[in-house]
């Protein structure tokens, strides 16, 4: 059960949840298999604000740390309090690689509204589809200033 927390989505309606579900076992199974060889990393800043270009970057490598061929990866942002503002993005090919050669996909998205969202990132390789999720919260100024006074971060002027 561990794995589904992880490696699914965030709970979300989806539009086909009939097709979807028609062969959920057999593509569970064949998930679990493949994302065990796999290392998918999500990289982002730790305060988020909102109006501001925020850059993502995503980082696979394969269990013996090798660089993974990937076909497509694309960035997911849902709002679990209101689906209306829910989207996608297709991550690009980073020109520079990792220290240990990894490739990197990158993006940069601006958040239209303030508080949580779930970031899940979708990496297809060869047809098959391997997720990793990350939970973000986006500030506006005003909250960024008053969490500043209380963790003793002093206002911007």
């Amino acid at each position: 059960m561990i794995y589904l927390a992880i490696d699914s989505n965030p709970g979300l309606v989806v539009e086909d949840y009939y097709d979807k579900g028609q062969d959920y076992e057999k593509t569970v199974l064949t998930r679990q298999a493949l994302s065990q060889q796999l290392s998918l990393r999500i990289d982002a800043p730790r305060e988020i604000q909102l109006g501001e270009a925020t850059t993502f970057q995503l980082t696979g490598v394969d269990n013996t740390d090798q660089p993974i061929q990937i076909d497509t990866v694309t960035l997911h942002a849902y709002r679990p309090s209101n689906c209306d503002h829910d989207f996608s993005v297709l991550m690009t090919k980073s020109a520079t690689t990792t220290e240990i050669g990894a490739i990197q996909y990158s993006t940069k998205i601006m958040f239209p509204l303030k508080g949580v969202w779930d970031i899940v990132i979708s990496v297809d390789q060869g047809g098959n589809e391997h997720n990793v999720a990350k939970r973000i919260m986006v500030l506006s100024e005003a909250v960024k200033k008053t969490l500043g006074r209380h963790e003793g971060v002093p206002e911007r002027g």
